[in-house]
């Protein structure tokens, strides 16, 4: 890597999966130089700064914290939490790179490269389609801005995220309470990834951008299959037999996912991604992960295995089902 200044990754303390914290530690363990933007100096940046990383705290919809973060850089992840502030964030962070540094080719100090992080069910949306989430739509919109900005832009969509409530908080609230995994799926297929190989193919892009010229690559998990056969892992993974229960999309919604805590944004997107489940939209399958970083996506068997214990059931008990019925 010669003249391009540290590699700058927003969003690097937290958000869903930690895939920012991820893209830091992997750029690290390559020997790169990176600059990580946090939006709370907590022990979430102080962690990054054991890393021997250094630390911007700002807030991506502020210009000045902008233009502060990216000084010196010419390769950026732009990345953060589900937030209605998404499109706000997106828009400041191409205004703030074409003003400091102009598109790639305009001067020394334009960036190089700016990965940004987006969701696979942009690949469906147009502007007039409005049957996506809020959170979905400030994607969508998100790619539009940065792509008009002319700035050297590459997107990055991945499915449904192993991490995600869907099937983390919710899944392991039901299974922990009457051993189902109960989603209102109805037969849709899903092909959900780990954060981790997201975060394997963004630094990969990176760390050798001129070896990853695609403007958008787009991610799945290892293979798409209905919710039978997610249960299935769910049950090699924990060394139970796990059904899976479709349960009506209503009850769900006020009885279920409640549970989660979520903000009504992250809420109105989370019931969203479950209807789409439910009309089979989830149902697609790349190989990018693999061809990107050499090794296949993880497995949600060994994703389960791996964070058993948030799974581990309750004693043992006579409980009513997520359904209403006697187990």
């Amino acid at each position: 890597m010669t003249d391009t200044g540290p590699i700058l990754v927003t969003g690097a303390a937290g958000g869903l999966g930690g895939v920012g914290r991820s893209v830091v530690e992997l750029l690290v363990a390559r020997s790169l130089p990176v600059r990580a933007m946090a939006h709370r100096d907590d022990e979430r940046a102080d962690a990054l700064r054991a890393l021997g990383v250094p630390v911007v705290v700002g807030d991506l919809t502020r210009p000045e914290d902008v233009a502060r973060a990216l000084d010196g850089c010419r390769r950026m992840f732009f990345s953060m939490s589900v937030s209605p502030e998404y499109l706000e964030a997106a828009a400041t962070v191409a205004d703030v790179a074409r003003a400091v540094g102009g598109a790639a080719g305009d001067g020394a100090g334009g960036l190089e490269t700016l990965v940004a992080m987006s969701q696979l069910t942009v690949s469906q949306m147009t502007a007039l389609r409005l049957r996506e989430s809020r959170q979905q739509r400030l994607h969508w919109l998100s790619e539009q801005v940065l792509d008009w900005s002319g700035l050297p832009v590459t997107h990055v969509r991945p499915t449904a995220f192993l991490e995600s409530p869907l099937f983390s908080a919710l899944a392991a609230y039901t299974l922990r309470h009457d051993g189902t995994l109960s989603l209102p799926f109805g037969s849709g297929r899903t092909s959900p990834m780990a954060a981790r190989d997201v975060a394997r193919v963004v630094a990969e892009l990176l760390a050798e951008p001129q070896a990853h010229r695609e403007h958008v690559y787009e991610l799945t998990g290892p293979r798409s299959q209905d919710m039978t056969g997610v249960a299935e892992e769910y049950s090699r993974a924990l060394g139970r037999d796990i059904p899976y229960v479709d349960v009506p999309p209503q009850w769900w919604a006020e009885h279920v996912l409640p549970v989660a805590g979520l903000a009504p944004h992250a809420r109105q997107h989370i019931l969203t991604l479950a209807r789409m489940h439910h009309e089979n939209r989830f149902d697609r399958l790349t190989r990018i992960v693999e061809q990107v970083t050499g090794f296949p996506p993880q497995t949600v068997e060994s994703y389960v295995a791996e964070h058993r214990d948030q799974f581990t059931p309750v004693a043992s008990r006579p409980t009513a089902g997520v359904g209403g019925r006697r187990r």
